[in-house]
């Protein structure tokens, strides 16, 4: 089969790979119909996530048909219509009857080198790096799914790809994000990061009930996007983001704030810029968090931070005497995705969420190399892309 696959920093290649095949009776295998590259997928291209080996698949928006199943899985048949989430859950352990699928105990294949570096491992999870059990990912014509019996959004054929893609990841992340924020009818919520789960956490945050939502950003498609789901907009190159929003709030500052953007933000040309630039690129630090760090300025005392932006490790300059002080709640964490999707799926059907809009360029799987560097590069107006695998040839082996 045909793959994308990393050879080393900002070299994704598509390359043929074996077929995946049934290793566990609770398997099934997907011909993958449509994919994604997700923001987070430009860490591992940035080599910001250091355990990526070559030959290594990527990819971890998925979703397909399935055409085989291991014998020990009842809730699966040959010809079911599957989202899969990126997270990878059994079901059964104390974290999932919780309702914690990200945090399950038993699917991180890599648990022991996890737990050295986590204290307490994450759940496996599809094409991001021995960290998560290193699980090739589903920018594939087909994929594995481990523990598919649980790992799987069963999804109706009367709605498109293209409306149902996104319950693998960005929607609900950017729906737990907003969720996570409590919010009430008086709050203003600042999103910072429009990118793709940021557009979705503006969303949610609006049918949450928001009395207003700012989103802050520095790219003028994402801003427009932004702007016709209802939301207040902020051009940080071009206005300074405190000074805006205390004029939105009489001077109280938001609510609730939410970081989008994660490890990799840019700030211009402020000096804490520069130095996390530096900081990373002798290996000193791994993350630029110019983001987290406004929001906790930026924000109402007593109010909320939820982070879904991915943090990789180490940051520095994170002003906790100000996070304190203030009374600030922080909620972060991979997203639930599952505990959300029956939910998110019906808002879909009945037409209050159309997942589709964030969708800027459809190529096919061959075309993956070329659109990670557009992507990363933000060119053409670039703010999200589908991969279809063409499946050229029709038999597995």
């Amino acid at each position: 089969m045909k793959a994308l696959v990393w050879h080393g920093p900002q070299d994704i290649r598509c390359d043929t790979v074996p077929d995946p095949q049934i290793e566990d009776g609770r398997d099934a295998i997907i011909k993958v119909t449509s994919c994604a590259i997700c923001g987070s997928d430009l860490h591992l291209f940035h080599n910001f996530i250091p355990f990526m080996k070559p030959g290594d698949i990527v990819g971890h928006e998925t979703m397909g048909e399935v055409v085989e199943v291991g014998g020990d899985n009842k809730n699966l048949k040959v010809g079911d219509r599957i989202v899969v989430p990126f997270t990878i859950f059994c079901g059964e352990c104390e974290q999932c009857v919780r309702g914690n699928y990200s945090a399950c105990e038993r699917t991180n294949r890599n648990r022991a080198f996890a737990d050295k570096l986590l204290g307490h491992a994450g759940s496996g999870a599809f094409g991001y790096s021995a960290l998560t059990g290193a699980y090739p990912g589903g920018q594939a014509e087909y994929l594995r799914v481990p523990f598919a019996d649980r790992t799987h959004i069963k999804v109706p054929d009367s709605l498109s790809d293209e409306q149902l893609l996104f319950l693998s990841d960005i929607l609900p992340t950017g729906w737990q994000a907003a969720v996570q924020c409590d919010i009430e009818p008086t709050d203003t919520v600042a999103v910072w990061g429009c990118g793709p789960v940021g557009q979705m956490a503006i969303r949610s945050a609006i049918l949450l009930g928001a009395e207003q939502v700012v989103a802050i950003d520095r790219f003028p498609e994402r801003l427009s996007m932004a702007a016709a789901a209802g939301a207040l907009t902020i051009n940080y190159a071009e206005e300074k983001v405190i000074e805006r929003l205390n004029e939105l709030t009489g001077g109280k500052g938001p609510e609730k704030c939410i970081d989008a953007v994660g490890m990799e933000a840019h700030s211009g040309m402020l000096p804490a810029h520069l130095i996390d630039r530096a900081k990373q690129a002798l290996m000193l630090e791994t993350d630029r968090p110019h983001a987290l760090r406004e929001m906790i300025y930026a924000c109402k005392p007593g109010g909320v931070l939820s982070v879904p932006g991915v943090y990789g490790g180490v940051s520095d300059m994170i002003p906790l005497g100000m996070l304190m002080n203030k009374g600030l709640t922080v909620r972060t964490g991979q997203t639930n995705v599952c505990r959300w999707t029956d939910d998110l799926l019906r808002m879909i059907e009945e037409g209050l969420i159309d997942p589709s809009f964030v969708i800027t360029h459809t190529r096919p799987l061959e075309a993956g190399p070329e659109m990670y560097r557009t992507f990363q590069r933000k060119q053409d107006s670039c703010i999200k892309v589908v991969l279809k695998p063409e499946h050229m040839s029709q038999t597995r082996h």
